[in-house]
């Protein structure tokens, strides 16, 4: 008689495969709910001015407009690294619950200080989110497929203000300018979601010595193929100040800086100014153009994924920067034609927001993984700069009496000026050989 000896079993748990669609979708939402706290205070600046009690003028809502994006510096700059250091997903994670509480308390701040001390802490978990976010999309796709998703991704910005600038136009008038604030409380929702459903990044986890968590993460989304370069360099600001990335680093911060201040110019006083001009009174709700500069700016979205794929981020990008420069220096010819005014912000759109997804396409592909958050953030950390200084300078020239065309003018300037600044981060980043041919045609 002969036995058979069972065979072992396993004591591992089997565990529930997914695809990487699901990180792909809930950093776009992430992204959605971002958008929508960046505009929700521009749909408001008018029932802000008029609060009674408060006492705001321009140059005050300025500042107030500015504080969310300080904390979006501070934020920023830290979470890039510390996505790095203790993970994406914990990040992300402490950044939605941040920016959730912080955003909703904004609907009961009782003046206009508390508000904007509630605004800059928001700000703080709101700049940590889309490099994480960004930084963890970029491990779940191929090389290839990592420009169009992350621009694609990026498309959440402008559609959050879409739907910011949507629910504006019915609650306002019905429920006041503190209903666009409580509707941030939804954001519990998607924390759930992350919590249950959003995973490590698969390099992350193996530059920490857990190797066989990273084997199951990339087993269970269907990433197991996926190359994740082990690379020598320690994530940090002094690695990205250093050669071989230092001026790469710097180009690519003063470029984010002129478009952020283009974008976040336009998404904070736009209203203000279509409603402050009668030469701009053409029979339309001032949040209705706010509709248009975002919808604008998701068509950008997919335009520029397109591009990149055909032509580079790069490229693509100093075309879309130029085209938002034509768009708002044609503003400031006043058109009396609606349809002209939605054309010229829907342009304005495409090309200041797109210009940004591919800046951030750019630096996910330029650096490597163990770099890539820290990059991000610091790219976009330095990028708020412009974002600060926009909603000041907007305040001060509409305070000082220059008008409305006086905005206009510096938005566009700003994005001439990324133009610039990305045709030359495009040349200095090009293979040795490819600028040695460019020289010598250019003699």
């Amino acid at each position: 008689m002969t036995t058979t000896t069972p065979a072992p079993t396993s004591v591992a748990q089997p565990t529930r495969r997914r695809s990487a669609t699901t990180v792909i979708v809930l950093c776009w939402l992430i992204v959605v709910f971002d958008g929508y706290d960046l505009i929700v205070y521009g749909t408001t600046i008018p029932a802000l001015l008029a609060e009674p009690g408060w006492g705001l003028t321009p140059g005050t809502a300025g500042t107030i407009g500015s504080l969310a994006f300080v904390g979006m510096l501070v934020g920023a700059l830290t979470a890039g690294s510390l996505a790095d250091r203790l993970g994406r997903r914990r990040t992300i994670i402490g950044c939605v619950a941040w920016f959730t509480a912080f955003t909703g308390l904004c609907s009961i701040a009782p003046s206009p200080e508390a508000f904007g001390m509630l605004r800059f802490l928001a700000g703080v978990g709101l700049g940590g989110l889309v490099p994480s976010a960004n930084a963890l999309t970029s491990e779940f796709v191929t090389a290839r497929r990592r420009s169009v998703v992350s621009t694609v991704m990026m498309s959440g910005v402008p559609i959050g203000g879409s739907l910011a600038a949507l629910i504006g136009i019915r609650a306002i008038p019905a429920l006041g300018w503190q209903s666009m604030y409580a509707f941030a409380f939804s954001g519990v929702v998607l924390l759930v979601l992350v919590v249950a459903l959003l995973p490590e990044s698969p390099s992350w986890l193996r530059a920490h010595g857990r190797d066989t968590e990273a084997t199951d993460v990339e087993r269970r989304f269907g990433v197991a193929g996926l190359p994740h370069t082990a690379s020598h360099h320690r994530p940090g600001l002094r690695t990205l100040l250093r050669p071989p990335f230092a001026g790469a680093t710097v180009l690519f911060a003063l470029a984010s800086i002129a478009t952020l201040l283009a974008w976040y110019g336009l998404g904070t006083w736009l209203p203000k100014l279509m409603a402050g001009d009668e030469r701009f009174d053409l029979g339309s709700n001032p949040l209705t153009f706010l509709l248009a500069l975002n919808l604008g700016a998701v068509a950008g979205s997919v335009v520029t994924a397109w591009a990149a794929t055909r032509v580079g981020p790069l490229p693509s990008a100093v075309g879309a920067a130029a085209a938002a420069a034509a768009g708002l220096a044609f503003l400031v010819t006043y058109p009396s034609s609606v349809t002209l005014v939605y054309a010229a912000l829907i342009l304005a759109g495409v090309g200041t927001h797109g210009t940004q997804c591919l800046i951030i396409s750019a630096v996910a592909t330029h650096y490597p993984a163990q770099l890539r958050g820290a990059s991000l953030g610091f790219a976009l950390g330095a990028g708020r700069i412009g974002a600060v200084a926009a909603p000041q300078l907007g305040g001060w020239l509409l305070g000082a009496g220059f008008g409305v065309g006086s905005n206009f003018l510096l938005f566009a300037g700003a994005a001439a000026a990324s133009a610039v600044l990305l045709l030359v981060t495009h040349l200095a980043t090009r293979p040795a050989s490819t600028r040695a041919v460019v020289g010598e045609l250019a003699h």
